[in-house]
């Protein structure tokens, strides 16, 4: 994890560094974007505290945007009114829906050389917003986030979304081998030159935009500053966490597969920071694609497992979990891993899936016998470190088995391409 305040380390050579912006400038600098949906409850408050802290901290000229995308209350009415009364606010309307849709909107528009977003509940303190955007002024950096999980940070949530928000970080790291410490928190700026480059190349409209992004970024060797955040649950959010954390999840297994085939770059084309170069052996390769599908299951299982534990208790949660991942699981593996396609054997290895994921649900199982045994007060989050533990041991495991058993008889021939 980076230290608060340091940049994320480049992997290839030394790109030019951009140019600081001039030392009193009169021209607009900095542009906040604040995407809505449906936030009529929070969005004139929300506003006009963030304008209010513009005026009185920021140095230099600033623009906010109201990014609207397809709202169905009165956000629109409320944005509109806002923006008559307001001179450095202007707000914009899309007809279609997704966070990242909004943002690749507004920022695109905009004449401002740096480029921001904040979330319309403001839960990270603004008191972040002048060091996240100095570096990117100043010429240092070209993006940077706010990050809960940097040292320093002052964090306050619910352990649910604790747990899922470092599962979700400790698998980009595993998967994507990224080197940012939080992909998630909507506190972000860019420099407008950088989001030229990046943003014709990143395919999701949804929540997922900005790990896309950053992922990009990296491969393409521009500068992440990455600032310590306090930061403050709302409680009363209106995201999706299941849905979003599969449209997560769905992003990550399509840029891992980019990886794996050395097509993930942030140029465009080529071989990118972190590319597997041409003549990777196959086994290689195979690593790299299951632990791709292991760590996409693996954080799938845990998310199933906190929504069924409180109704179901920890063994049914856990059995029923890892049965409902092992179908996908196999499957993946099956046409990612070994490529393996078409319907000839399919039962067969489907039901050699079920047979190594039964040695999963035993390991995962007895893991959490014993920690109950030897600790009969153990809270969720225990509970959930544990079966980190126990799916790192299966996936090893699956993976031996998986090459030599399951797909073992198919792998070289015909079916393997």
């Amino acid at each position: 994890m980076t230290q608060p305040g340091t940049v994320v380390p480049a992997r290839t050579e030394s790109l030019p560094r951009p140019a600081p912006l001039a030392a009193r400038p009169t021209a607009l600098v900095l542009d906040v974007v604040v995407p809505v949906f449906n936030e009529e409850a929070d969005l004139e408050a929300g506003v006009r505290r963030l304008h209010a802290h513009l005026r009185e901290t920021f140095p230099y000229p600033f623009l906010i945007t109201v990014a609207d995308n397809a709202s169905t209350d009165d956000t629109p009415l409320i944005a509109a009114r806002l923006a008559a009364e307001l001179p450095e606010l202007e707000w914009l309307r899309l007809t279609e829906k997704g966070r990242g849709r909004a943002l690749r909107a507004a920022w695109s528009r905009s004449r401002a050389p740096v480029l921001a977003y904040v979330d319309v509940d403001l839960s990270t303190d603004l008191a972040a917003l002048l060091p996240l955007v100095a570096p990117l002024i100043s010429g240092h950096s070209d993006l940077a986030i706010g990050s809960r999980l940097a040292p320093g940070s002052r964090v306050v949530r619910g352990p649910r979304r604790e747990v899922i928000s470092r599962c979700y970080n400790l698998l980009l790291r595993s998967t994507l081998a990224v080197g940012f410490s939080d992909a998630q928190c909507g506190f972000k700026a860019i420099r407008r030159d950088a989001a030229g480059r990046l943003l014709p190349r990143v395919r999701d409209s949804g929540w997922f935009f900005d790990t896309e992004l950053l992922v990009l970024a990296e491969r393409a060797g521009l500068r992440i500053h990455e600032v310590p955040v306090d930061w403050v649950d709302d409680p009363d959010s209106s995201v999706d966490v299941v849905a979003t954390a599969v449209a997560d999840l769905r992003g990550i297994a399509r840029m891992g597969r980019a990886l794996a085939a050395g097509t993930l770059s942030g140029n465009g084309g080529g071989t990118g920071r972190g590319v597997a170069p041409p003549g990777v052996p196959g086994a290689l390769s195979r690593a790299v694609r299951f632990a791709a599908v292991g760590a996409v299951s693996t954080v799938a299982h845990l998310l199933l497992f906190a929504l069924l534990r409180p109704s179901a208790g920890a063994q049914v949660a856990n059995a029923v979990a890892l049965l409902l991942c092992a179908v996908a699981n196999t499957a993946a593996n099956r046409r990612f891993t070994f490529g393996v396609r078409g319907r000839d054997g399919v039962l067969r290895h489907q039901s050699r899936g079920l047979a190594v994921f039964g040695i999963g649900l035993a390991l995962t199982a007895g893991a959490l016998a014993a920690l109950h045994a030897l600790a009969p007060g153990a809270g969720h989050r225990t509970e959930l470190t544990v079966l980190v533990g126990a799916n790192l041991a299966a996936t090893l495991l699956r993976f031996l088995l998986f090459q030599v058993w399951v797909f073992g008889a198919r792998r070289g021939g015909r079916a393997a391409r």
